[in-house]
């Protein structure tokens, strides 16, 4: 049976999750006061409700609790290290015969509880950050029954160019399907048809095209067509009301649907690096709660006797040179001096290595 917390673990994850909370919370609050005195005049110009203003900070916070954890933890570490080398908890702890790697491994596993539920809020914060968007009118929310003349971004490279499309009927008309090829081992694709409906049965839920032709350009002057009578396209899988609403853009995707738009621009050969290395972040940035954590731990008992300045100056200065490594490993990234996941983990493996460091120099 797993052994139950001791008394002097409970007492330090308790400070944790004190600070921790207080961070967590505080800092968002502080960020949405700021937004709001900057912003008010705006919204209110665009003639936004005041209660759909508020119901808006409610959808940004996953995005930015996300942005503030790692630091919510350096804090909440920090300061409870400190605080226990101050009160010379720390001292009695080690007269004891508890060493200071057994007396913050709570704090570390408290802190992997921080990257699990970092990694949840970043997989929620592209749908909380588009719904905030449609509330203050910066994305259009569609609720016509048609959409004429539009283009539809869709998976696999595919890019639709819909004439009219109509949800009553559950139709399209004047259709164009195209995905961008490189040459005749993945060759561009390209499907015009006058019609297409929607079967909305449950075994079938699928678009059938009518009266068309189907085009594959396989190298310069060389191509096949055939024309048809009724197609069903596999890639065509999205719904009337799919197609009715805006297609998304690559930050408000979730980690799975941003690595098939990644997939699908790499086939068509574009230059995919920034993604790449945005999606690799959506991973490394939670993690970097252990390693600032890991950090932090030492450098709090560096100087026992500093008050709540020292852990103020330390939490900053740890802050923002994380902060700066991980703009720099954007920019190397998708520069192509390293590769794009390499590039994203960097700021850890750094930090990580000095925490090891600090950690086998800290007395024990």
């Amino acid at each position: 049976m797993p052994r139950a917390p001791s008394t002097l673990d409970r007492y330090v994850l308790r400070e944790w999750l004190l600070v921790f909370l207080l961070a967590a919370l505080g800092f968002p609050f502080l960020v949405m006061v700021i937004d709001l005195t900057d912003k008010l005049d705006t919204y209110l110009g665009r003639g936004i409700p005041k209660a759909r203003i508020a119901l808006s900070y409610v959808y940004s916070l996953p995005e930015t609790i996300t942005l503030v954890l790692p630091v919510a933890v350096l804090f909440a570490v920090v300061f409870t290290v400190g605080t226990l080398g101050r009160h010379s908890e720390l001292t009695a702890a080690k007269a004891s015969g508890i060493s200071f790697h057994r007396l913050v491994r709570p704090l570390l596993v408290a802190s992997l509880a921080a990257v699990v539920l970092d990694l949840g809020l970043t997989e929620l914060a592209p749908v909380t950050t588009a719904r905030r968007a449609e509330l203050l009118g910066e994305k259009e929310i569609r609720l016509t029954p048609q959409r004429p003349n539009f283009v539809y971004r869709a998976d696999g490279g595919w890019v639709y160019v819909i004439g009219l499309l109509e949800i009553g009927p559950r139709e399209m008309r004047d259709i164009i399907l195209e995905r961008e090829g490189t040459g005749g081992d993945y060759p561009t694709i390209v499907v015009a048809a006058q019609r297409a409906l929607y079967d909305s049965a449950r075994a079938a839920r699928a678009w059938t095209l009518a009266q068309g032709a189907v085009r594959y350009l396989l190298a310069p002057g060389e191509e096949a067509a055939f024309t048809f009578e009724a197609l069903r396209l596999k890639a065509l899988k999205e719904t009337p009301a799919d197609l009715l609403a805006e297609p998304k853009a690559p930050e408000e995707m979730r980690y799975a649907e941003l690595g098939r738009y990644i997939d699908a621009l790499g086939r068509s050969g574009s230059d995919t690096r920034k993604l790449q290395v945005e999606r690799a972040l959506k991973i490394s940035v939670p993690f970097a709660c252990i390693v600032v954590a890991l950090f932090g731990a030492p450098l709090a008992i560096a100087t026992p006797r500093s008050g709540p300045a020292w852990g103020v100056a330390v939490c900053l200065a740890t802050t923002f040179v994380d902060l700066l490594m991980f703009q720099l490993s954007k920019a190397v990234g998708s520069g192509g001096a390293l590769p794009p996941t390499l590039a994203a983990w960097v700021p850890n493996v750094l930090v990580g290595a000095a925490a090891v460091w600090l950690v086998r120099q800290a007395r024990t």
